[in-house]
């Protein structure tokens, strides 16, 4: 019986960039796996515990600070001595390739860089979970997401007209203005000459 494979995705340091963290984790959700996203500057330790609690089987960590040289090995240390050193660990960012190199010989999962395809991500962890567990995940094979065209979507932003906040307002604002047969005559009446007192 297959069951959903289970993955923590954090953002360990002070990195305070989580867009990608984010992407990574919506698709990896639509590919069918259960997804635990740990927020914003996390410790390793934080990070760990959090592994531990939600049982997961996957820890993909995120990393843009350029602290990945010491987040990773940290992180994979704790791994192993809380009992979990099973698990994968795995992740991405701005990572030279001669670093990537260096973490995989220290045994931390393929790591991804910028650009990567997230279709690859969901492949590569539901193919490590298949052949570790000998079971069918559901994300072994993730679905192909079939997007639209750019172009169908700037054809018909052209063919909307644009209407900003001061156009919208600027309608509401403007005074009606009346023909000059239906607007009645207006007298100027002068001011009054004060006299003496």
């Amino acid at each position: 019986m297959s069951r959903k494979i289970r993955v923590l995705v954090g953002k360990p340091g002070l990195d305070g960039h989580d867009r990608g963290a984010k992407v990574v984790a919506a698709a990896l959700r639509d590919a069918g796996m259960e997804v635990i996203y740990t927020g914003l500057h996390q410790t390793p330790e934080q990070i760990v515990e959090a592994a531990i609690q939600e049982d997961v089987d996957v820890v993909a960590l995120s990393i843009l600070s350029g602290a990945h040289m010491t987040l990773f090995p940290g992180v994979l240390a704790l791994m192993k001595s809380k009992g979990i050193g099973d698990r994968l660990l795995t992740g991405g960012g701005i990572i030279p390739p001669q670093d990537m190199k260096t973490l995989a010989k220290a045994g931390v999962g393929r790591l991804f860089g910028p650009g990567s395809s997230t279709q690859d991500i969901a492949l590569y962890i539901g193919e490590w979970f298949a052949e570790r567990s000998g079971e069918d995940a559901r994300a072994a094979k993730p679905r192909k997401v079939e997007k639209k065209p750019r172009a169908t979507v700037r054809a018909r932003a052209a063919r909307t007209p644009a209407r900003t906040a001061s156009s919208r307002t600027a309608k509401r604002r403007a005074p009606a203005r009346r023909s000059a047969k239906s607007a009645p005559a207006r007298t100027r009446s002068r001011p009054r000459p004060r006299g003496k007192r």
